[in-house]
């Protein structure tokens, strides 16, 4: 499937014929993930999905079962752990044998294909890997010979937010060939593979023209290499109108750039960053999130914890999350309504936010983007600061762009850095500098005030000020 990974390792994997048969089966069993977004874009509540991985296999087996039997999410989470995302086999090896508690995830590669799969027989949710490796083929390959066919990550968002000194230009290659081998399954097979896309980024204040940016062009590579599905996630920033237009403004910008054959399909993650430790708050701050996911129409929304505040959340804290996120899917809660002109204006400036980051790297490419050609254009972007991430790790990214919260929590630019917007777009950017109190009473406290945002009284009324209206 992927003939460029070491002829031993694709040795102790099934035949593509054989992986083939195990998806129809299981496909056949409890259906896909694919099936399970369908059902949930037709029906207007979003398809909920915990997070969850351990180092055991037994481990594993027994969180997913307690998360099914608890809360009977749509689709579950086999989060993998960081030795395997960056390819360290042997240390994830090692590690399991000794101390499998000192991994932050499951070794799917190290275990193996066959324990993959009865991670998913002993479900029955549609299962979906979320690692965070610039380079995924083994843990694909394994993936797929496990039945499993959702497969999160893309060679930007799974590079600059979690790497130091991994080129673009080789995570981008890498992904292109896990994005072709989801072509082939396709064109020769009829497998379709839930590709998700990873707008969270590093999750620190991301604006959303540079969430769906990143995105949207590995969405423009991954339909090139022959994908027919993609999710593109977004993160729950805290304001309400800013967040559903987001949501509300990604079918319109796959409009614009993807081929109709491709599915399409947006994610909310909720909020990503620093939570409530009150248990009251965190939950309101879970309603809040789920509220937002439904209300922009959301396919699939990524659940949090009460726990987030306090370590890594347990299997309980799992399902209260599940249960409180699924109360915003309640009838009772149909009168809620957003301010719709705010919203529209939002999702017009979010659009063109957008096009004026990916179109310049679309004619870099050629008229025929994809392939080596994007991601030449992709990597010179970055190099340049004409695409940037804020607060990445990686020395691939300027990281130039300093964002900040207006006076209602929605995500600014405080300074663009070399993002080639528009005069007209950063005189708006500008315009909220005086709302959120920007550089008072110094910058490196304001940052981390915005940061912070939930954590403050002030914040919670300023949230309760932009919540969907009657």
């Amino acid at each position: 499937m992927i003939p460029s990974l070491d002829p031993g390792f694709l040795a102790s994997l099934p035949s593509r014929q054989e992986m083939v048969r195990t998806v129809a089966d299981v496909t056949a069993r409890k259906g896909s993930a694919v099936d399970v977004l369908r059902g949930a874009r037709g029906s207007g509540r979003p398809a909920l999905q915990p997070r969850c991985g351990v180092g055991a296999h037994r481990a594993m087996l027994d969180l997913l079962t307690e998360l099914e039997e608890g809360a009977a999410p749509d689709l579950l989470t086999v989060t993998i752990d960081s030795h395997t995302r960056l390819r360290r086999f042997a240390v994830a090896a090692r590690t399991l044998r000794e101390n499998p508690s000192h991994l932050n995830g499951y070794p799917l590669v190290t275990h193996g294909w066959r324990r993959g799969l009865e991670l998913n027989a002993a479900v029955g949710a549609p299962l979906q890997i979320r690692h965070g490796s610039p380079d995924a083929r083994e843990l694909f390959v394994t993936a797929v010979a496990a039945g499993i066919t959702s497969f999160e990550g893309g060679g930007i968002s799974y590079n600059l937010p979690y790497s130091k000194d991994v080129p673009l230009e080789t995570s981008l290659a890498a992904w292109h060939e896990v994005d072709r081998a989801c072509g082939v399954l396709y064109e020769e097979d009829g497998v379709i593979v839930d590709r998700e896309l990873f707008g969270t980024l590093t999750a620190v204040l991301v604006p959303p023209s540079v969430s769906l940016a990143v995105t949207l062009l590995e969405a423009v590579a991954a339909a090139d290499a022959g994908v027919r599905c993609v999710s593109i996630s977004y993160p729950q920033g805290g304001n309400a109108v800013q967040d559903v237009a987001a949501l509300r403004a990604l079918p319109v910008l796959a409009a614009v750039y993807l081929p109709p054959e491709v599915e399409v399909f947006p994610v909310l993650h909720q909020f990503m960053g620093a939570f409530p430790r009150q248990p009251a708050a965190a939950d309101a701050l879970i309603l809040y999130g789920a509220l937002v996911g439904r209300m922009g129409g959301a396919a699939k929304i990524v659940t949090k914890t009460n726990q987030e505040a306090h370590g890594i959340p347990d299997s309980r804290a799992n399902v209260d999350g599940l249960r409180t996120a699924a109360l915003a899917g309640s009838e009772f809660l149909d009168f809620l309504r957003l301010d719709e002109p705010a919203v529209e204006e939002e999702v017009h400036w979010i659009v063109r936010e957008v096009r004026e980051l990916v179109d310049p790297v679309l004619a870099a490419a050629g008229p025929a983007p994809g392939g080596t050609a994007l991601a030449g254009a992709v990597a010179d972007a970055f190099r340049r600061g004409t695409l940037d991430i804020p607060f990445s790790a990686s020395r691939h990214a300027k990281s130039d762009v300093l964002p900040g919260r207006d006076g209602h929590g929605a995500i600014r630019y405080r300074d663009a850095g070399a993002l080639p917007f528009s005069a007209e777009v950063l005189r708006r950017n500008a315009a909220f500098a005086g709302q959120g109190g920007w550089g008072e009473p110094g910058m490196i406290p304001s940052i981390t005030a915005d940061i912070g945002y939930f954590l403050t009284e002030r914040a919670q009324t300023r949230t309760r000020e932009a919540s969907p209206s009657r």
